[in-house]
C-alpha cells in the first residue's frame, strides 16, 4: 500500500455502526506506520467548497481509483487506521491530486485559529 491509493475500510458512521466504504490513504503515520485516511462518499451535496475533492468519471484518474460512480473526496472525514483495518486497495488517485488533498490539509491547519 502506497499514499494515494484508493482502498476500503471499515468507517465508524454518526449512528455508531461502521461501513464498508471507501477511503484515500493520505500519509503513514508515526510511531507504528498507520495510515491517516479520508473517507469517499457518492453524496456529492455533502461537500466542502474548497476543501472537499470530486473525482468525475471524465476524470483522468477516475478509471484507476477503483471507484464505481463520481465521488466526494472529504478532507473532513479523517480518521487514522492500522494497517490491518485495510484489507487491500482497489486503485488510486493521480499524484497531482494527492499533492492537492495535502495543500488543502495543509493549508486548512496552518489557519488562524477560530475565535
Amino acid at each position: 500500500m502506497t499514499e494515494a491509493d484508493v482502498a476500503l475500510a471499515r468507517l465508524p458512521q454518526a449512528d455508531g455502526l461502521a461501513k464498508l466504504r471507501p477511503v484515500i490513504l493520505i500519509r503513514r503515520m508515526p510511531p507504528f506506520g498507520d495510515w491517516l485516511v479520508c473517507g469517499v462518499s457518492s453524496q456529492l451535496h455533502h461537500q466542502v467548497a474548497d476543501f472537499d475533492e470530486m473525482i468525475e468519471t471524465a476524470d483522468p484518474d477516475y478509471p484507476l481509483s477503483g471507484l464505481k460512480v463520481a465521488s466526494l473526496i472529504r478532507l473532513g472525514f479523517l480518521t487514522v487506521l492500522p494497517e490491518s483495518y485495510i484489507p487491500g486497495t482497489v486503485g488510486s488517485i493521480s499524484r497531482e491530486r494527492h499533492t492537492r488533498l495535502l495543500q488543502k490539509l495543509r493549508t486548512h491547519l496552518r489557519a488562524a485559529p477560530l475565535s
